[in-house]
């Protein structure tokens, strides 16, 4: 008798192949089209708008983080409604009567919506702060910002959650609800601002000369043009001291690209101050006395 009931359902489930293998070919294969090919082309659509939309405006680096915050939330969106539809025709091929089916599903699911509304205002907070954060352009995948006193690397922006690498390589999760106050400090432009703490004895006149020459020649170098808006150049005496004067140091740069250039700066001027002989300042020990 099993061997009998076995055959019979081996024989229906033939059938049932026989007569249904076309659709669910066709399925499978649109389905794959519409996930590798279709994320492709929306990959694509999107950069290609973004390029034409702000070419004029924004620099390169601005583009290419628009396009891959973008580009990263748009193919989400896609694939998610993909394997839903998918999923959707697939169901209807095993049950043809799909909407009867579902009927006292999507009756239940009116309650229980309702039931877990409360627990879900939270991930609905989230959910509309991504889409505002992206929308407003608030800071995108690659810019280096401030969340809530932490500051790193966007790594990725969804519509629930931002994630942030800090200096150390540790990865913050921040719910998109919760964030309040964002410092970017890699929109449009950056400043390479630095200050130096100088002897007292020192010639201002002569230290700003060549702060100001350094970053000129800095500025129409080949390997740092490209990087630099307006040169780095002597701004302003800060506070003085018995011990120091501090001078500060500002320029335009192109957006991430202030690290370097300071870096480059403070390189260039300790060899010049050297050559020079401008002394920095000497910092005392808690309770070491500066006289002679």
């Amino acid at each position: 008798m099993d061997y009998l009931k076995n055959q019979e359902l081996f024989a229906s489930f033939t059938k049932w192949c026989m007569e249904n293998w076309l659709d669910l070919t066709i399925i499978a294969v649109v389905g794959l089209i519409a996930y590798f090919v279709g994320t492709r082309l929306v990959r694509f659509v999107v950069k290609r708008g973004v390029r034409g939309a702000k070419q004029r405006v924004w620099h390169k680096k601005d583009i290419e983080k628009r396009q891959n915050t973008l580009v990263g939330l748009f193919v989400t969106i896609w694939r998610i409604v993909v394997l839903f539809t998918v999923t959707y025709a697939l169901l209807a091929v095993f049950v043809p009567d799909i909407g009867a089916a579902l009927a006292p599903l999507f009756a239940s699911a009116g309650i229980i919506g309702v039931a877990i509304g409360f627990g879900a205002q939270s991930l609905i907070k989230d959910f509309i702060s991504g889409i505002f954060i992206i929308s407003e352009n608030q800071f995108r995948v690659g810019d280096v910002v401030d969340i809530e006193g932490f500051s790193g690397t966007v790594e990725r922006i969804g519509t629930r959650s931002t994630v942030l690498r800090d200096v150390d390589g540790n990865v913050h999760y921040f719910p998109n609800g919760m964030i309040q106050h964002v410092i970017n400090k890699t929109m449009g432009y950056s400043m390479a601002r630095f200050t130096m703490l100088l002897h007292p004895d020192t010639d201002i006149d002569l230290a700003s000369e060549i702060i100001d020459t350094i970053g000129k020649d800095i500025s129409e170098e080949d390997a740092w043009k490209e990087k630099i808006l307006s040169p780095p150049a002597f701004v302003a005496v800060g506070e003085i001291t018995g011990n120091s004067i501090e001078v500060i140091v500002a320029g335009k740069t192109q957006p991430s690209d202030q690290w370097s250039i300071i870096s480059e700066m403070r390189k260039r001027l300790l060899e010049e101050f050297e050559e020079k002989h401008i002394r920095l300042a000497v910092t005392p020990f808690p309770g070491q006395s500066t006289k002679k």
